[in-house]
């Protein structure tokens, strides 16, 4: 069997969101969202462990209030984070087991990611080195001039909408961040990394409703997707939307 261990982000400081409240510990519906996260990989049979990374005042509540309170067996370890989530995912990464063989990096506050979206990406970065979720982009997009006027409209056949978790051979991310760290670029996620290295990254499909919470706003379609996901019948988002 594969060794996959999953890096779970959660350093941000949710300046997006609710004062005075940081999202990854805000209540949907019985739990915080990062309880619904850890829950879809703490039940997933391809990983092996998870290494939770959040800001160091965090810790000791993460470790109390998070995974001590619902018996999170897969947590090996709680993380202190960076300034920027590439920096968290690189501490994350510097504990990994020696033995590693796939990482799957994922958000903290992405709740709604299925375990069928996480074997994919598991058995696909076994096959492939590095793959993302993503969906295609519904919206036209364009590229604005410094003075607030279009410059081009993009063409939205090749625009897709990146997710995570973003799976990868462990050798390869480890590598990308090296590189990454080496000549001090940040890149917006962690595949960026990678295809600096030239090589390819596929992209597996994810679904419009693993959504990162982020606003507010995004409350709003978090709990419409848990009454969705609690409607007879449909176990999970995923096997709903098929029938």
């Amino acid at each position: 069997m594969m060794k996959a261990d999953a890096v779970i982000v959660s350093a941000g400081k949710g300046v997006r969101f609710m004062e005075g409240q940081k999202k990854q510990f805000y209540c949907l519906e019985d739990k915080p969202i990062l309880v619904h996260t850890l829950d879809k990989f703490e039940t997933c049979p391809l990983i092996r462990s998870i290494l939770l990374v959040v800001d160091r005042e965090d810790m000791d509540y993460c470790l109390k209030e998070i995974t001590e309170k619902y018996k999170f067996k897969k947590v090996s370890q709680i993380v202190p984070g960076g300034k920027r989530r590439q920096e968290s995912v690189k501490n994350g990464m510097d504990v990994l087991p020696k033995d590693t063989e796939i990482v799957a990096i994922h958000d903290g506050v992405r709740p709604f990611v299925t375990q069928t979206m996480i074997e994919d990406s598991v058995r696909s970065a076994m096959r492939y080195g590095a793959v993302i979720l993503a969906m295609p982009v519904k919206d036209t997009l364009k590229v604005s001039n410094p003075d607030g006027t279009v410059l081009k409209t993009l063409d939205r056949e090749s625009l897709w909408q990146v997710q995570t978790p973003q799976t990868f051979q462990a050798k390869v991310i480890k590598e990308a961040y090296r590189r990454a760290t080496e000549d001090g670029f940040t890149g917006t996620d962690d595949a960026s990394l990678v295809e600096r290295l030239g090589m390819k990254v596929h992209i597996l499909p994810g679904s419009y409703t693993n959504i990162k919470i982020t606003t507010p706003e995004d409350l709003l379609w978090a709990h419409l997707f848990l009454k969705m996901d609690s409607l007879p019948h449909a176990n999970s988002l995923g096997e709903f939307k098929k029938k």
